[in-house]
């Protein structure tokens, strides 16, 4: 935005700075031509002349409209004025919030300035685009223009971490933050054809198999969305590498992975009893919040270091004291007996441990056999891979925890995120960038209480971004999250909110007129924060173009998917011209 430019650049005159409202640095009133309109989220653009300087070029965004009768008193005048028997002049007004001042001298509009919607390369300054060195495209404006993110707050750069709040099943969280994933290894500003070795994405299903098909194409995908991705410099299609985790079924010898809709494609993950013992993964079958207030998790500890220290493997499991253990539950049946047996007590829970907490650990021990035991086997010690490792994955991995159980979910995740963050640590290198996918991000790093998971999101939060690991956690209550984690967040995204959600402070960053419109947004409205705008952006992104259920799924292209990942490549520089959006009809979820 260079001051002094041809003001028919900026964009068409909607109208001129009002002389009746005070008009401030940061914020004023627009009086809008009877031919003309502005709408919320609208981009404009005025000129400040000062004497003996450039002009100073001031650029905002519409927070508010209002419009009313003029030359009238009471309010019964109305039905005069319809009746034309009294006369009256209707003014539209808009309240401008200053996003950008160029050069930074922070004077306010003069009364009676003539006032531009922003287009073009105008439009790019007032929302410092013009600054941001790699964009990528998130979805559209209120005026059907492109909206960026800055990708140096994405990728770890000068920042990273994404926070999406919302309501479940409205706020279509899930939709956005995999969009936000395509769009970033798709645009090309992670490296062009090396993006696939440079960034990965790990990501956990909690709700349904919807997605378990992210390779597949979708088959709603219509013209008119195709020509969507265009205009964002995307090529419509699914993700070109996905790879799917599963756990085995219940009950199952054979280790078959517990999915339905997808019957090709996936691998079981789950952990053998020598890793459970060496690794020390214990800590994390007790993995709610709550449970560390308690006293037994003393012993949760000490029998998870005497474990790692005793237990030997052997074929078919392990051996501990020279008992042979084949499953999880006769790992939980023999801690439990050398627990009740007052010669060995003291060697597995320490001597200062009293008997009622070694009970407690005991019954809570017991009632995590059924919800683990096809997660941590003896049984399938042979079979590989069973592990996840996105190292060795592909460019997605998708963890499916549907159809487990709460303890389950928590284990699976935990110790998930703590192998791959001490993969990171070990690596010593930020490359290859790994996005971390979560939701129901309040259940896992909760604001009280604390918790093995919730130390390692932690972690991730607060180092992640040196080590090149960036979380994406979506949420329905941002207020119920751990601060540290949300405040460490460079983006923070709001989709449809509930009423008492949305008093919150954590949401203190909308304006009110925007937190006031999050009670009423639509699905596939979101409501972006990033740090170098000072408003939040307004936008909507496209219909999914990969299938986000299993009835919307096509047969994989597997000849064609090299073919977009190239033609993607060829759209490095991401097209700055607006347009479309996503209708209620189009919302996947």
């Amino acid at each position: 935005m260079e001051p002094g430019t041809d003001a028919a650049k900026d964009g068409p005159i909607v109208g001129r700075v009002l002389g009746t409202a005070d008009a401030t640095p940061l914020t004023f009133w627009v009086a809008v031509n009877e031919d003309a309109y502005l709408q919320l989220d609208d981009v404009v653009i005025t000129e400040r002349e000062l004497p003996g300087q450039p002009p100073v070029k001031i650029a905002g965004v519409v927070t508010a409209v209002r419009a009313r009768h003029e030359g009238v008193v009471f309010d019964s005048d109305v039905f005069l004025v319809a009746d034309g028997t009294l006369p009256a002049t209707v003014q539209e007004a808009a309240e401008i919030t200053t996003t950008r001042v160029d050069p930074e001298v922070y004077v306010p509009p003069t009364p009676g300035a003539v006032v531009h919607r922003a287009q073009g390369d105008a439009r790019a300054g007032a929302l410092y685009f013009d600054r941001m060195d790699r964009t990528i495209p998130m979805g559209f404006g209120r005026d059907g223009a492109a909206m960026f993110l800055n990708a140096d707050f994405l990728d770890g750069s000068r920042g990273a971490h994404v926070s999406i709040s919302g309501i479940s099943g409205v706020a279509t969280k899930t939709s956005f933050a995999t969009f936000l994933l395509y769009s970033v290894f798709r645009s090309g500003v992670l490296g062009g054809a090396g993006e696939t070795a440079n960034t990965r994405a790990l990501i956990f299903n909690v709700k349904g198999e919807d997605l378990l098909f992210l390779d597949h194409p979708n088959s709603r995908l219509d013209a008119t969305t195709e020509e969507q991705y265009a205009r964002l410099g995307l090529v419509a299609g699914p993700f070109p590498d996905v790879r799917v985790y599963a756990p085995p079924r219940a009950g199952d010898s054979s280790g078959t992975p517990d999915v339905s809709s997808r019957l090709t494609g996936v691998d079981s993950f789950y952990w053998t009893l020598q890793e459970f013992c060496a690794d020390r993964l214990l800590p994390y079958v007790f993995a709610d919040a709550d449970d560390e207030r308690q006293q037994y998790t003393m012993v949760v500890h000490s029998v998870t270091a005497h474990l790692a220290r005793v237990a030997q493997p052997a074929e078919g499991g392990v051996a501990v004291d020279g008992t042979r253990l084949n499953s999880y539950a006769d790992l939980v049946d023999f801690l439990v007996e050398q627990l009740n047996d007052d010669a060995t007590r003291g060697q597995w829970a320490g001597s200062a441990v009293g008997l009622g907490t070694v009970n407690a650990f005991a019954r809570r021990l017991i009632g995590s056999k059924k919800d683990l035991s096809r997660l941590i086997r003896g049984d399938l010690a042979t079979r590989r891979p069973h592990a996840v490792n996105t190292a060795e994955s592909a460019q997605v991995t998708v963890v499916d925890l549907h159809n487990l159980p709460d303890r389950a979910q928590r284990f699976v995740v935990g110790v998930t995120l703590r192998s791959e963050f001490e993969r990171k640590e070990k690596a010593g290198t930020a490359k290859p960038l790994l996005f971390v996918v979560l939701d129901e991000l309040n259940k896992y790093a909760p604001r009280e209480g604390t918790s093995p998971i919730k130390e390692v999101l932690l972690d991730i939060a607060e180092r992640g971004r040196s080590l090149g690991v960036v979380l994406i956690g979506a949420q329905q209550t941002a207020s119920e999250v751990e601060r540290r984690i949300v405040a460490n967040s460079a983006i923070r995204v709001v989709g449809r909110l509930d009423p008492a959600e949305a008093s919150r402070p954590e949401y203190g960053f909308l304006p009110p007129a925007q937190r006031q419109r999050a009670l009423l947004a639509k699905p596939g409205t979101m409501f972006v924060s990033q740090p170098e705008i000072p408003v939040p952006l307004c936008i909507e992104f496209p219909f999914p173009s990969w299938a986000t259920r299993p009835a919307e799924a096509g047969p994989p292209p597997s000849a064609t998917l090299r073919s977009i990942a190239q033609a993607n490549d060829s759209f490095a520089v991401v097209a700055r011209v607006g347009g479309g959006g996503i209708s209620d009809d189009e919302i996947p979820f």
